[in-house]
């Protein structure tokens, strides 16, 4: 799984020898309680390494770069902290000579009013912009914090560290993303197509793999293995299956699950774009929702129609939030209101978008051409109401680029009559939006996940891996 839950930060504490060093010493022990407590790891250098515990000359700069580069496989971000003015060629040579190609945040501590006196006075506010300074000189992204200053203990900061976490996980979990692409795209959806070459170029290697091994594994699996029953039981369980199901199609689908997850995992595999029709239903006898919206909530994001642009859409947001994203469609208008819409599909959303239990039957649409009994595996249900974030990555080949837009809108309560997974949305200015995306050649389909994570996301795409981004306002 991608999705790394405990991270390790890199630390470098600036001083400058014309200030107070105790401030850099009192600094660094702050800031290491707070990231403690937050459950955060840390690698910093040992405080009689270096006159101060801090890092301000070449020589200190040589010391705390070579111990990030020999934690290079621990290190997820780097955090540079001026409890001082802080010397800013300190700080830059530590990250030209670690070369360590993580997220950087940048925070600069507060000065009180009644402590800028010779001794107390941080100066911060104005070194800050020192190291910053040379960050874009060098062509070294980071992250700012919301304050230009604050203190290292205040909630505004606390609030800033998880953000920049996610932001972490985020570029963590691209460095090397392998994304399946179970089957081929139904021939139908030419608007799935993407580059493979352009994603390569930003780390993200496409695995594929016929669907005939996939269905092959899954007719050879013993139903008296203990994997097979425990799947069975997990199927039961994810949500309400009517009693006109009969019991060999749930057989197909456990078996179907345990291949697809088998191949995942042996192929490290972190997110995958699956050929859900119309090969499945006509060669095995089922559908494959259930299973993408059951690795889903596992965290292990799956998009239908083999939209791998889609799919890696899905994972950064999963990444972002730690929740199960989901793939809709921009499906349909909801009556007059131009700026809601109604988005569906089949469906494999995760069981944790729905308001209530889902109910596992046969796809609707697709039942009516390739026959009921074929179409087992729909997870079915209304999505609850609540705030979301959506986005959307595109290769463009002509341009050479990866593109996409992101914004922020909410789920409904609205009811809405038609049959699969329903999620009746709200997006401000909603018209401009899709303006945007029939003038740029967008897919109709967009990743959602709840909660809202747009602007650490926007610094992650934009900042970190150099994608253009429309934010949707």
């Amino acid at each position: 799984m991608a999705y790394k839950q405990k991270l390790t930060f890199g630390i470098i504490i600036g001083t400058r020898n014309i200030f107070n060093f105790k401030l850099a010493v009192e600094g660094r022990k702050l800031l290491l309680g707070v990231l403690k407590k937050l459950d955060f790891d840390t690698v910093i250098l040992p405080a009689e390494s270096t006159p101060t515990g801090a890092v301000e000359t070449l020589k200190d700069a040589h010391k705390c770069a070579d111990l990030f580069s020999k934690n290079r496989d621990k290190i997820d971000g780097i955090i540079i902290s001026l409890p001082n003015f802080g010397d800013e060629l300190g700080v830059i040579n530590t990250l030209k000579y670690a070369e360590l190609n993580v997220p950087i945040l940048v925070h600069a501590e507060d000065d009180d009013n009644d402590k800028v006196n010779v001794k107390s006075r941080r100066d911060s506010f104005c070194g800050k912009l020192s190291v910053c300074n040379n960050l874009y000189q060098y062509g070294i992204p980071f992250t700012d914090t919301t304050y230009h200053t604050c203190k290292v203990d205040s909630d505004i900061f606390k609030n800033d560290i998880q953000r920049f976490a996610a932001i972490c996980r985020v570029i963590g979990g691209f460095k090397y993303a392998r994304i399946g692409a179970i089957g081929t795209r139904p021939a139908a959806f030419q608007t799935m197509r993407s580059s493979e070459k352009i994603l390569q170029d930003s780390g993200i290697t496409v695995v594929p793999v016929d669907l005939s091994e996939i269905i092959s594994a899954a007719q050879k699996i013993d139903e008296k293995a203990g994997i097979y029953k425990t799947k069975m039981q997990e199927i039961q369980n994810y949500g309400t299956i009517p009693s006109s199901i009969q019991t060999s199609k749930i057989i197909l689908q456990a078996k179907l699950g345990i291949a697809i997850e088998n191949w995942i995992r042996d192929n490290k595999i972190d997110a995958a774009g699956v050929q859900c029709w119309d090969s499945i239903q006509n060669n095995y006898g089922c559908a494959t929702c259930l299973a993408m919206s059951m690795l889903g909530e596992k965290l292990l994001p799956c998009a239908c129609e083999v939209d791998i642009t889609g799919v890696i859409s899905m994972y950064a947001l999963m990444l972002a939030s730690g929740r199960p994203s989901a793939i809709l469609d921009w499906n349909n208008n909801f009556g007059d209101d131009r700026n809601m819409c109604v988005s569906t599909h089949c469906s494999n959303y995760p069981k944790s978008f729905f308001e209530n239990e889902v109910e596992i039957s046969n796809l609707d649409v697709l039942g009516t051409t390739l026959g009921q009994e074929n179409c087992f595996g729909a997870v079915k249900g209304k999505v609850k109401a609540g705030p979301m974030t959506f986005f959307r990555l595109s290769t463009d080949d002509p341009l050479g680029i990866i593109k996409g837009y992101i914004g922020e809108g909410e789920f409904t309560d609205d009811a809405y009559g038609m049959d699969g997974g329903i999620a009746v949305t709200k997006v401000p200015n909603l018209q401009t939006l899709m303006k945007f995306m029939c003038k740029n050649g967008f897919e109709h389909h967009v990743a959602m996940v709840r909660g809202n994570v747009v602007n650490l996301l926007v610094d992650a795409v934009e900042n970190y891996l150099g994608w253009e981004l429309y934010l949707h306002t």
